[in-house]
């Protein structure tokens, strides 16, 4: 019987560049990992110049100041993801024949340019706005390099997943929902709103269910914890409504647990956080956590649409 996606559409699979792709994925979560945690400390303006660190590739005193190894780390990384990013644009456009691949390969490109010069007009202007902007961006490179894996992986080619419209719409609306949650977080985090409400999962200490007084930091804290509660519902409807899926291989279904298993976690960090009254390494790991559960939504959601991404 022939299939519904045939081989000549994606062409072969290529199990090294998709290796390659996985490892910019891992790598792009280094430099959120090192800005959550340069954030959390208040060490984002350790060197007031950039693209030198106090005028230079090693700065003095880096490796033995928390602040200045923490805002020194974040900024090798991203070099070293520029040039993962360019490996892999090259690799891309040299081996494969699908245009889609090769237009998001050079929108990887432009989009870790665009998240270095965000973060060192950051620097140059002392701005949170840009700080917030740039922690947006770096969640779509992660999502980036996921899309170019999982295209040049071998189950791309032979285990076309079919889901139903339904389960495509609400990872879609999914997607969606974790974008503007990350983004409440990121003003939050770069607001220091995150003990503005020190009680959880209540607003105050009696239980009120909303704060007493309101201010901008108290406002996004509230924001961010409602739409927790919206995230937290559409993901459990999301996962349940792949797992129910028929078609769906044992892999995506294991997908669908382990995006709740994140999603419980998530929550666990973000109730850690104010108990630690936000401590450096629980707040790090709660924007981590974050990241992945966005990483493993898209996932999922991309390779519903495997077939209307290869006509």
């Amino acid at each position: 019987m022939e299939t519904p996606f045939p081989q000549t559409r994606t062409g072969a699979c290529k199990p090294g560049l998709a290796a390659f792709a996985v490892l910019g994925a891992a790598w792009a979560l280094v430099p959120v990992i090192l800005g959550a945690y340069t954030t959390t400390i208040n060490a984002g303006m350790a060197f007031p110049d950039w693209p030198l660190s106090n005028g230079s590739l090693n700065p003095s005193g880096w490796l033995s100041d928390r602040a200045m190894f923490a805002e020194h780390s974040h900024r090798l990384s991203v070099g070293v993801l520029i040039a993962i990013t360019l490996a892999l644009a090259a690799w891309v456009w040299r081996t494969e024949s699908r245009a889609w691949l090769r237009r998001l390969s050079l929108f990887g490109i432009v989009l870790i340019l665009v998240q270095a010069v965000l973060g060192g007009l950051r620097v140059r202007f002392d701005s949170q706005v840009l700080a917030m902007l740039h922690a947006c961006v770096a969640q779509v490179a992660v999502c980036t390099f996921i899309a170019i894996s999982v295209g040049c992986s071998r189950s791309w080619h032979d285990c076309p997943v079919l889901l139903s419209p339904r389960v495509r719409r609400l990872g879609i609306g999914c997607c969606a929902l974790l974008f503007v949650q990350l983004g409440i977080g990121a003003v939050m985090r770069h607001s220091f709103a995150g003990l503005a409400i020190p009680s959880f999962p209540w607003s105050t200490p009696e239980g009120g269910i909303l704060p007493v007084e309101w201010d901008f930091r108290v406002a996004i804290h509230f924001a961010h914890r409602a739409m927790a509660l919206v995230v937290t519902v559409f993901l459990l409807w999301f996962a349940a409504a792949v797992w129910r899926q028929r078609a769906a291989p044992a892999g995506i279904r294991l997908g669908a647990l382990v995006l709740a298993g994140l999603l419980a976690l998530q929550i666990f960090l973000g109730a850690e956080i104010i108990r630690t009254y936000r401590d450096p390494v629980i707040t790090t790991g709660h924007v981590l956590i974050g990241a992945l559960t966005l990483a493993a939504t898209f996932w999922l959601t991309l390779v519903a649409h495997r077939d209307r991404i290869e006509t």
